[in-house]
């Protein structure tokens, strides 16, 4: 029998997997293998019962062995791609005939005259038995089943044995008690029904629908199971014939050829278990599918290299098979294929090795023509870069599905090999991220082209993926509740209507844009169904679920539609109709839009009514910031004429009516929907009351101190944690600032009007802010009570809760003390400053809870808006020291917005770090310039309140902290942006390059001197040159000496710099000392290596006869003078002491030394030649006339000597006459 289920193994015959059959052969056989000794042991004992229980065992264990080598076989052959895998009967039909045979026959029993009370009994058994059995079966089938119609006659036929099996078991009971025909007519008559119920019901389930369909194993497949059989084969064979050994050994256990017939046959038993084992672990699903797979790869990115190869030589062919729209929608569809497929992969690799192979070799299919379209794409495409860019994707598409691949292989779909689960879930999302690039690129690309089947198919596959219970792994985030994604759906549904709008506009203006758009609200919609299922599994009333299903089903319909008109209207553009229908389709998709949001709305309207809460309290932030705009430029009157005292009770009253409803809101986060939704309505009308009321308080305080409404502009923006936007600093009041409500709150730098100076700050402002703090407090009360509805005590949400609770409460008792001080001149300059302590306490408190970056920056961005600290520290200082009310609050002002800006900044500059440590020492010095500020705030906030001599000494300390803050926050900037960038316009790095440049220009010329040799003179031979050689020894001289001069002057800058003598960084605006020190060390390098240049033209002329012994004597005078100039430039700011300047002070001597050797030389060479050229006339009249000459030439000498002084003179000045001023020659900053 276990023989004939290894014959054809295309049934799985259990639940297991491919390594739990494997797991199960070698458990089994290790019983079996204890099973064999007990029965050797037994039998020599002649223990017969324990012999009885080994053999008992042994056959169980073979039973077992057989059962596990069949699946694992059927796995195998099910794996094969050309096989189809089989399908387990809904019911087991052979069951259901055996119980209707057997039901039949205990009811003739019944009903035969013949029959005795026993045999009666005995049949009445046999019904219950089996009815009670069918009845499991049909509720087993019932579950099993997806029809509809077959389930409930499953269930009603199980009624209807249940019910004709109680009638008969009633009748027999009264034949039991009396035995008479009449009784037994009464049970004949009561089978009836329950025989036609059972007939009925094995008919029903006779069906092929409920029938077991056995797998289609392919020929190859077929090969693939031969060595798990045919061992499993031999295995049977050997414990068969150890089983006949085995009883000959219990008859006669000292029989010596017995025992030795009974180990050989044991023997090959375990030799077919061995290779059984073997044969399973070779033959593991899948394998053979990824190495076919991974070579594939490997062929397609070579043909990937050499097409990106022909690109880049503007070789690469254009193909002409098919259009670029056909390749794009080609290449579109095949990586939306494979990226449909990638989950299915991820999972079969890690628990289902049967699915694996078929999954690998389709998904292998679809990148050969993803590769030959993107060539094709790329070839019809005239753009290089977008050539190449094609190419560059596809490839690394390819590539990570190579990684994908042998992540996979490692795997191998064992569940029990877990250290293969985290690569395979890595691999598995970075090829998801690479494909969704490659389909965003080509899907703009495309929709830019006017095609849209392609994403007509994405939102069809979305529509359908409403329906299916399969969740897409990246659509599940852990903890997620059915409040996260209502709010995820209602900002993916408003975007889509917004689309939809827009697309309307562009029917009219700009038809080539309804392309991009149509891509837009197709990925929109894609990811608005995707987070539809798990809302719609989320949601505790199953009607709100499939209400949530059926409305984003029908939405996708409407985009359908509208996609299909806007392609048609890009191939037409001038069709009137098809932009009607497109008008008409969009009007549709916003209706359907507001059906989604209903039925969102339904499932939690308390966290619906948040969301819009928070949408509106934003608008009222923004309008609040524009009130702030116009009370700064000073045009914030009362039309109405009202004094101030008017609306301070209504402020005062609606502010307290405020803090009710933030703890009606805050208990509304633990009570129902209903509730939530009233409390967070009645907290937005409280807000908008109170916002109206304090405008109407400010505008009755008048405009006539425009200034001090800046104080606590910005408070607000802390608390807006979950909906608040990136900020920005605002364009100065000057300039033309936009009319226009923001959720951006706006930071507003005053400029100093012309004379006559601004007057001190005015009251109106600090009140519009403390409204606005509690605008922005209530704001992300709002948004933390969403998130904790329906959540645990326990849950960090709620933790959060009553931390912007408590945040709320401050901030209306500040708006309340606003209101009491407001009137009073010599507090408002203090309530000023508390309210920015506090303001940038809670802004340090938003920057250590959340790692989100809001904002991106650069390291320049940080040098940048950390200078602004320096400035405030000044101003905080002497605010500190005059206890002025206007210089405390232009502090405060001042203060606030450097702070807010500079922790704005640090997370996004922090994050462009190399290193995680670079990245937490900006956070870090961030965090700590921001504490050290408010702690120099708290200190001036003591001094005023408390004027004390110790106390401004206090303030002194405390900047010191805020300036090594600072520096150290600058120091981090650099390290972000590294040693190796340096500013080419830095007036520092310029001074070290011309050094440098210098020094290789001179050492140039000296080994061009070291070239040079003596003129050959073809006079006499025996005449002395001795004087050039020792010109020429003079010259390289100088050459080395003004090489060393230039090095030790770049080592002493370097020197400089390293010491903080010399600024590393600098400004544009205004160049410094610094600057100018660089700006001379720059120009005495350039003139030491001109000067050295000459020196070698001159010597080099003189050797070979065209110059004159007094150029080179000048040229190597002007060597000396420029070195002097260097020596000069560098003693300016260095150490006298140092290293650098005592070899800058040797080098500098050194070419002192040589230049007065080589014009002595120069003057001896001189010297000799006026000597042995000059011969006395001794005659009269030839003496006389000797001596004229003589005369004149000194006069025509010492006139071209005045000619020479005067062209120097002309030069030097026409040389510096054009010199740009020192302000232009500034570098750019950080």
């Amino acid at each position: 029998m276990m023989t004939s289920m290894l014959d054809n193994p295309n049934e799985p015959v259990s639940e297991m997997s491919y390594f739990d059959s494997l797991q199960a052969v070698m458990e089994k056989s290790k019983d079996l293998g204890d099973a064999m000794t007990g029965i050797s042991n037994d039998a020599k004992k002649g223990d017969m019962e324990d012999y009885c229980d080994s053999v008992r065992s042994f056959a169980n264990s073979v039973c077992g062995l057989t059962e596990a080598s069949v699946q694992a076989a059927y796995l195998v052959g099910i794996s094969d791609p050309a096989s189809e895998p089989g399908r387990p009967g809904v019911v087991d039909q052979s069951q259901f005939a055996r119980a209707n045979q057997a039901i039949q026959m205990a009811c003739q029993n019944l009903t035969n005259p013949a029959s005795s009370q026993q045999q009666v009994l005995s049949a009445a058994t046999v019904v219950a038995k089996h009815t009670s059995s069918l009845c499991n079966s049909c509720r087993t089938a019932s579950s099993k089943t997806a029809n509809p119609v077959a389930k409930r006659h499953f269930v009603q036929s199980a009624k209807d044995v249940a019910n004709s099996t109680a009638s008969l078991v009633k009748a027999i009971k009264a034949l039991d008690q009396e035995f008479t025909d009449e009784n037994r007519q009464k049970c004949a008559e009561a089978a009836r029904p329950l025989i036609s119920a059972v007939d009925e019901l094995t008919t029903f389930a006779s069906s092929p629908e409920f029938a077991s369909k056995p797998a289609k194993i392919s020929p190859q497949a077929r090969k693939a199971q031969e060595p798990i059989t045919q061992s499993g084969r031999a295995m049977i064979e050997g414990a068969s014939n150890m089983l006949q050994a085995a009883k000959q050994l219990a008859v006669n256990p000292k029989d010596p050829p017995t025992y030795q017939l009974y180990s050989h046959h044991s023997k090959s038993v375990s030799e077919a278990i061995k290779r059984l084992v073997s044969s399973i672990k070779d033959s593991a699903p899948g394998q053979q599918e990824c190495d076919n797979a991974i070579e594939h790869l490997n062929l397609t990115i070579r043909e990937l290299d050499q097409a990106s190869l022909d690109a880049i030589g503007q070789n690469l062919k254009p193909r002409d098979e098919k259009s670029l729209k056909a390749y794009q929608e080609q290449m579109i569809n095949s990586a939306r294929e494979i990226l449909d497929r990638v989950d299915q992969i991820r999972q079969a690799a890690k628990e289902e090795p049967q699915n694996l192979g078929h999954l690998i070799s389709t998904v292998s299919s679809y990148f050969e023509p993803l590769a030959r379209s993107a060539v094709g794409s790329a070839s019809r495409t005239l753009n290089s870069r977008q050539q190449t860019n094609i190419l560059d994707l596809t490839k690394t598409v390819t590539e990570s599905a190579l990684q994908f691949m042998y992540a996979c292989k490692e795997g191998g779909g064992n569940p029990k090999a877990t250290h293969t689960h985290g690569a395979i879930d890595t691999a598995a999302d970075d090829m998801k991220d690479v494909l969704q690039d490659l389909l965003q690129t080509m899907e703009e690309a495309a929709s830019q082209a006017g095609v849209v089947n392609s994403m007509i198919d994405t939102i069809t596959k979305s529509i359908a993926r409403v329906d299916e219970h399969y969740v897409d792994r990246s659509s599940i985030i852990e903890n997620l509740s059915f409040v996260d994604h209502q709010t995820n759906m209602v900002r993916l549904a408003k975007q889509i209507a917004r689309t939809a709008q827009d697309m309307i506009g562009k029917s009219t203006t700009n038809v080539s844009q309804l392309g991009v758009m149509a891509n837009q609200l197709t990925r929109d919609y894609t990811a608005l169904a995707t987070a539809a299922t798990p809302a719609a599994t989320a949601s505790n009333n199953l009607e709100i679920g499939s209400r949530i299903r059926s409305t984003v089903q029908e939405l996708g319909t409407s985009c359908v539609d509208l996609v299909q008109d806007a392609g048609h209207l890009q191939a037409n553009s001038t069709d009137q109709i098809t932009r009607k229908e497109l008008t008409d389709h969009a009007k549709v998709v916003q209706e359907k839009v507001s059906y989604v949001l209903a039925a969102l709305q339904a499932g939690a309207r308390g966290t619906q009514a948040c969301i819009n809460a928070a949408s509106t309290v934003s608008g009222i932030i923004g309008d609040l910031d524009t009130t702030i705009m116009f009370a700064s430029a000073g045009t914030l009157n009362d039309e109405n004429a009202e004094s101030f005292a008017d609306q301070r009770e209504n402020i005062l009253k609606t502010a307290k009516a405020l803090v009710e409803d933030t703890k009606t809101l805050v208990a509304g986060a633990a009570s129902n929907q209903e509730q939530l939704a009233v409390a967070a309505q009645c907290a937005v009308k409280t807000i908008t009351r109170l916002a109206d009321v304090v405008k109407l308080g400010a505008g009755s305080l008048g405009s006539e101190q425009p200034e001090a409404q800046i104080v606590l502009t910005r408070v607000t923006c802390t608390y807006l944690i979950l909906i608040r936007l990136p900020r920005a600093p605002s364009p100065p009041l000057c300039d033309v600032i936009p009319f226009a409500f923001t959720n951006t709150p706006l930071y507003i730098t005053p400029i100093t009007p012309p004379p006559p100076p601004p007057p001190p700050p005015t009251k109106q402002v600090l009140l519009i802010n403390a409204v606005k703090d509690v605008a922005s407090a209530l704001s992300d009360l709002i948004s933390a009570t969403k998130n904790a509805s329906g959540k645990s005590v326990d849950d960090p949400a709620m933790l959060a809760l009553k931390d912007s609770a408590k945040v709320m409460v401050t901030n209306v008792t500040s708006l309340l003390k606003t209101v009491k001080t407001v009137e009073d001149e010599a507090v408002r300059g203090t309530r000023a400053l508390e309210s920015t302590i506090e303001a940038i306490a809670q802004e340090i408190r938003a920057f250590d809870s959340s790692d989100i970056i809001t904002r991106k920056a650069t390291a320049e961005d940080l040098i940048r808006f950390a200078k602004p600290i320096t400035a405030a520290t000044a101003k905080a200082v002497a605010a500190g020291n005059s206890c002025r009310q206007e210089d405390i609050i232009s502090a405060a002002n001042m203060g606030r917005k450097a702070i807010f800006d500079l922790l704005a900044v640090t997370k996004g500059a922090a994050n462009t770090a190399e290193t995680h440590e670079i990245k937490q020492r900006a956070v870090n010095a961030g965090r700590t310039a921001s504490v050290a500020y408010k702690e120099l705030l708290q200190s001036v906030l003591h001094v005023v309140l408390k004027p004390s001599h110790e106390g401004r000494q206090t303030l002194g300390l405390v900047s010191r902290k805020v300036a090594n803050g600072v520096s150290e926050l600058v120091q981090s900037a650099e390290a972000i942006k590294g040693s190796d960038w340096v500013d080419p316009d830095d007036p520092t790095v310029i001074a070290e390059t011309e050094l440098l440049t210098a020094a290789n220009s001179i050492e140039a010329a000296a080994k061009k001197l070291a070239q040079l040799k003596p003129r050959q003179q073809a006079k006499k031979a025996d005449e002395d040159l001795d004087f050039e050689e020792q010109i020429l020894e003079a010259a390289k001289s100088i050459a080395s000496a003004t090489a060393a001069l230039v090095k030790s002057a770049s080592a002493a800058q370097r020197e400089l710099v390293a010491q903080g003598k010399v600024g590393s960084t600098f400004t544009q605006h205004a160049i410094d000392e610094d600057g100018q020190w660089s700006q001379g060390l720059i120009s005495a390098a350039r003139m030491v290596a001109a000067a050295t240049h000459s020196l070698c033209e001159a010597a080099n002329a003189m050797v070979q006869g065209h110059a004159s012994e007094e150029r080179l004597s000048a040229s190597a005078k002007e060597v000396a003078a420029s070195t002097a100039q260097l020596l000069m430039a560098c003693k300016v700011k260095a150490d006298p002491g140092s290293v650098a300047m005592q070899r800058l002070q040797a080098a500098s001597t050194a070419v002192k030394r040589a230049t007065e050797a080589l014009v002595k030389a120069a003057q001896q060479s001189r010297e000799e030649d006026d000597q042995s050229s000059l011969t006395v006339n001794k005659r009269m009249v030839g003496g006389i006339a000797q001596e004229i000459q003589a005369q004149a030439e000194i006069l025509r000498k010492e006139k071209e000597l005045i000619d020479a002084r005067n062209k120097l003179m002309q030069i030097r000045r026409d040389r510096y006459k054009d010199r740009p001023p020192e302000d232009d020659d500034s570098s750019s900053s950080f």
